[in-house]
């Protein structure tokens, strides 16, 4: 899916500055030898079973199901993980890698928060220092993780230039990562970037989809009929549909963040609503003005709020094999409630994105198709956010 240059067709490639060509090419080495090193895939394993708490669930959503009709749907707990959020997979992998690197600094960006927790816990873990780069507007929305972050020992830096969300505390993580290159690993949190940034992520979170093949094989003797997760960057996306990709008769449908409406200004669906373009070293589509200058994107999902989308979602949109749909705050937001009401799971916001699209396309199915829906992470942190959504002023 991605050759040496770490292009995804036309997609993805290395649009950085020469400043970082050198940590860049020193990671792409590093991870070439240590992703085929038994000793680190061992360590890592035992991470990912004894600290994150994989394998993660596969679970029945029977009420959910009775209540649609049509499909059989299951939910992939990923909101189980140790953190709350499928994110600890791929840092537990960039920590490790970093510390066999030599590193000793981890620094990172975050919309949500969940990244950036996964990354404190990570640094906590293995005696790292640890930098959090996160939009202003975010940590007002995302309080409970800032705090949690900087409990973890983090220092986390608010970032007030531009619009001040997740697209700005990337650029500023960028920055940060030029000026100290010899002791830094620059833990980014989607599969976005310049090259090994979007294979490598993959990679760490490929062990979903694997998980969730193995385990609908188990219960149901067969493959899905069609794998639903939410999209921002899309690291749960992609680490839910790799090991399917190959199997043309398993639907792979991502749930992008529309906002108001993919139609509107205030949207963050860079395909619905994106071009190609290049921006945070890569080649993807991306919101742009008529200008061709980076939209402001807008979502009641601090997590999705980017402007763009990984370069092997691009690639997989481009040639059909995955279909990208828009869903608004709105149908988010319902489906928040919906399954917390229906199932007793709060799910991120974010992931909620995905169980919006499942509620839709469920009835639509036959009673013996399933559907796997991915909850990238769980609910605690936007109760306030959705609360203020619908109306109603609490505070954490």
């Amino acid at each position: 899916m991605t050759n040496p240059k770490g292009r995804f067709g036309v997609h993805g490639g290395q649009y950085i500055p020469e400043t970082l060509m050198n940590a860049v090419n020193e990671l792409d080495e590093a991870y070439e030898y240590y992703k085929k090193d038994p000793g680190f895939n061992r360590e890592l394993t035992k991470l990912l079973r004894e600290y994150a708490g994989r394998p993660s669930r596969l679970y029945y959503a029977s009420k959910m199901t009775e209540d649609l009709g049509g499909a059989g749907i299951y939910l992939k707990r990923e909101d189980l993980n140790h953190t709350g959020a499928h994110k600890i997979n791929n840092v537990l992998g960039q920590a490790l890698l970093a510390k066999k690197m030599g590193k000793t600094r981890l620094i990172a960006e975050t919309g949500a928060g969940q990244h950036g927790v996964a990354a404190a816990t990570a640094a906590a873990l293995m005696g790292m220092e640890c930098v959090i780069f996160m939009g202003e507007e975010d940590t007002v929305r995302q309080a409970l993780n800032v705090y949690r972050m900087k409990l973890l020992g983090a220092r986390v830096v608010p970032v007030r230039t531009g619009t001040a969300t997740l697209k700005d505390a990337v650029s500023e993580a960028m920055r940060e990562w030029t000026s100290r290159i010899s002791d830094t690993h620059y833990c980014l949190g989607s599969v976005m970037g310049p090259h090994p940034f979007p294979a490598m992520v993959r990679d760490f979170q490929a062990v979903i989809s694997k998980e969730i093949r193995e385990q609908i094989l188990e219960e149901r003797g067969k493959l899905p009929d069609a794998v639903i997760a939410c999209v921002g960057g899309g690291s749960n996306a992609i680490g839910s549909f790799y090991h399917f990709l190959k199997d043309e008769e398993v639907k792979l449908i991502g749930c992008e963040a529309a906002g108001r409406g993919a139609d509107t200004f205030e949207t963050a669906a860079a395909i619905a609503a994106g071009r190609p373009g290049i921006f945070h070293g890569m080649k993807s589509y991306f919101c742009q003005d008529r200008y061709g200058q980076i939209a402001p994107v807008r979502s009641v999902s601090a997590g999705l709020d980017y402007p763009g989308i990984g370069p092997e979602h691009a690639y997989l949109h481009d040639t059909g094999r995955a279909q990208y749909v828009p869903v608004t705050d709105e149908e988010a937001v319902s489906a928040f409630e919906y399954l917390a009401k229906t199932e007793g799971i709060i799910a991120a916001i974010e992931s909620a994105h995905a169980v919006a699209h499942a509620v839709k396309l469920a009835p639509a199915m036959n009673r013996d198709q399933i559907i796997v829906v991915t909850i990238s992470g769980r609910g605690d942190k936007d109760c306030a956010a959705v609360a203020r959504y619908r109306g109603e002023d609490i505070h954490e």
